[in-house]
């Protein structure tokens, strides 16, 4: 499978890594987990500068639609840094779009190192919601 996760409950950090050609039915596996383990306000990196995929711009627009409608319910989502290369960006552009309305931190890097640097900064630390109880 070529799309990895590691969830850190304690650090409240939700990592996703692309490794090779992504599909949609992963990404909805993926977010499955996201919402079950309730990491919805932890702080998330999706790293995709080794990721490929084929989908088509309807599965694109299914997977946006699902992220955004997450924050409905008063649910906070937690910052979110994505890492990809220049050349995916026109490909995942409405998805980042999508991505951006809820308010929470979010920023697209070149590099994970980048967006594990933003994720660790002390503003970033200060912003990621406490649990729901």
């Amino acid at each position: 499978m070529p799309l990895h996760w590691n969830i850190q409950s304690e650090a409240r950090f939700f990592e996703v890594i692309c490794e090779g050609d992504v599909e949609a039915h992963e990404v909805h596996a993926m977010l499955d987990v996201l919402v079950g383990t309730r990491a919805l306000g932890y702080r998330k990196l999706f790293d995709g500068t080794r990721g490929e995929t084929r989908m088509g711009a309807m599965e694109l627009v299914d997977i946006g639609v699902r992220m955004r409608n997450l924050h409905k319910g008063g649910v906070e989502l937690g910052p979110l840094a994505i890492a990809m290369a220049d050349d995916k960006y026109v490909l995942l552009g409405r998805v980042l779009g999508m991505l951006a309305a809820p308010r929470r931190p979010m920023r697209i890097f070149k590099t994970a190192k980048q967006a594990y640097r933003w994720l660790n900064s002390p503003a970033i630390l200060a912003s990621v919601p406490e649990p729901a109880t």
